[in-house]
């Protein structure tokens, strides 16, 4: 019975504040700039970064604006993330690529805080924690054969040679001890079913936008969202595995991170904001 009366109570006592709320739906898309974060490959004189850029091309959300300024949003959004890296030989030429693609199933929880304004347009911004459930990976790098490539300073061609043999791959040494050579497609795929990647992640997802009154019960928004990753996206047995030899060379501690426009549609219980009681 006392448990009943204080739910009756606590009940009666957030009706003022539901009264208040702003229940939504929407769907959103996004493009984003995405980068893998890699310390063994920023610092390797073998590889330059690209701006890479991918969709996510579908999400879905719930949210509820508690009044004016405050409000939570739970959301459900595929995105397709990564980065590719050009391959630079000893003459410093493009000589292949190096590519990380990776797909996600990204549901942050955000706290939203607002204006406080009724017009048709208000400001907003958005953070909280994010789970990423990973959906596909593959990481692969081609080059062609017989090229020179630069050894990263402090290491031998043996160590490489470990490194590479972890995955399948195999390096023919050059002419000289400061270059070797690969042979075409010497790195072989790595994919979900290999374990190289961490199958969940966290992370913390930020946005600044605006959300825009278009009728009665539909709204639009329009941010600038990042996301960043806290844990590590590599499989930690397949860190362990590499780094047993020369990790830089191969493989180094990996962060994900997403800077991009996400566009969404919603549906309005209710009615929104600036056409309320109109």
């Amino acid at each position: 019975m006392k448990l009943r009366a204080l739910f009756f109570i606590s009940a009666v006592a957030l009706l003022p504040l539901l009264a208040q709320s702003q229940v939504r739906f929407g769907v959103t898309t996004a493009l984003n700039a995405t980068f893998v974060l890699d310390e063994g490959i920023s610092n390797d004189p073998r590889y330059n970064s690209t701006m890479t850029y991918n969709w996510a091309p579908v999400g879905f959300n719930f949210g509820v604006d508690v009044g004016r300024k405050f409000g939570l949003q739970l959301e459900s959004i595929l995105s397709n993330q990564g980065q590719i890296y050009q391959v630079i030989d000893a003459a410093q030429q493009v000589a292949g690529q190096r590519n990380i693609e990776l797909q996600y199933l990204n549901v942050p929880l955000l706290f939203k805080f607002m204006n406080g304004s009724s017009k048709k347009v208000r400001s907003n911004f958005f953070l909280g924690p994010q789970f990423s459930f990973l959906t596909a990976a593959q990481e692969s790098l081609k080059a062609q054969a017989g090229v020179d490539y630069v050894i990263p300073e402090g290491m031998t061609f043996d160590e490489i040679q470990s490194n590479f043999a972890q995955f399948g791959g195999e390096v023919i040494p050059g002419s000289t001890t400061d270059t070797y050579q690969l042979e075409s497609d010497f790195f072989t795929e790595i994919d979900k079913s290999s374990n190289a990647f961490r199958n969940t992640e966290f992370q913390i997802a930020a946005a600044f936008g605006f959300d825009i009154d278009l009728a009665k019960h539909f709204m639009l928004s329009a941010q600038i969202r990042a996301n960043y990753s806290l844990t590590d996206m590599t499989n930690e047995e397949a860190f362990k595995t590499v780094s047993s030899g020369n990790g830089s060379a191969l493989l180094s501690a990996r962060a994900n991170l997403l800077v991009g426009v996400q566009l969404g549609l919603h549906y309005v219980i209710g009615g929104t904001r600036s056409f309320k009681g109109k």
